[in-house]
């Protein structure tokens, strides 16, 4: 793993930011629309994800105990456009089992719980990894946790920071023992990350664009590559 600084990282992120602004995320009405929302962005686009989100908005079902009520076979249709709509549905009735037992559906106890243990016990639930946990953490709870996902690897092992086969904790611990325990800045930092790594950054990247090609602890290889 690389000796990268928070100097450096605080350098790569201000120069994501003066390219792109900033990117206000999670985008929603309420911290309850958040969570679902993080159940449904696994493994597919934000566009497919909002969609869903909308259709259960449309059908007045964003509040936990009507979602709760109306059951996986009326949530399932109304989120298709999510993918895996009937995985997708049972997890949101896991959750809000947990939630509506735990936390009497209100999002404030939620968050007043240590940050540690609301973690630990929605690590616990069917299907609920660290990414969706810690978005959630972080985005609806507003928890000093950071985000990391395929983006993060694939940048990070471009830039140098570390190998890309490092595992989730690896990738969060790296940014959060170099980091101050800012949330918004761990909230716009990964937003950052997904911006570049969904339009620049991709599989096969448009160096000649990225704003922090020369940003690298060692220069990202592919924008060395081209200046071969």
């Amino acid at each position: 793993m690389s000796e990268c600084t928070i100097t450096h990282l605080v350098s790569f992120y201000s120069a994501l930011k003066d390219a792109h602004g900033l990117q206000h995320w999670w985008p929603s009405e309420s911290r309850f629309e958040t969570i679902i929302g993080a159940i449904l962005a696994q493994s597919v686009s934000w566009t497919g994800a909002h969609k869903a989100v909308c259709a259960l908005k449309d059908a007045g079902l964003l509040e936990p105990h009507l979602l709760f009520k109306a059951g996986p076979d009326t949530i399932a249709p109304l989120i298709r456009s999510s993918l895996y709509y009937n995985q997708k549905a049972r997890k949101i009735m896991i959750f809000l089992s947990w939630f509506l037992d735990t936390c009497d559906g209100e999002i404030s106890k939620m968050a007043s719980l240590p940050c540690l243990t609301v973690r630990e016990e929605l690590l616990q639930l069917s299907g609920f990894g660290p990414e969706t946990v810690d978005s959630i953490l972080l985005y609806a709870l507003e928890k000093p946790v950071f985000v990391a996902d395929a983006y993060t690897r694939r940048i990070g092992s471009r830039q140098g920071w570390f190998s890309e086969d490092i595992t989730y904790a690896g990738m969060q611990e790296f940014f959060m023992s170099r980091l101050p325990q800012d949330i918004p800045l761990y909230n716009d930092f990964h937003a950052q990350i997904v911006y570049l790594g969904n339009r620049i950054c991709k599989k096969n990247p448009g160096c000649s664009s990225c704003p922090v090609r020369d940003h690298g602890i060692i220069q990202c290889r592919y924008a060395h590559n081209m200046n071969r």
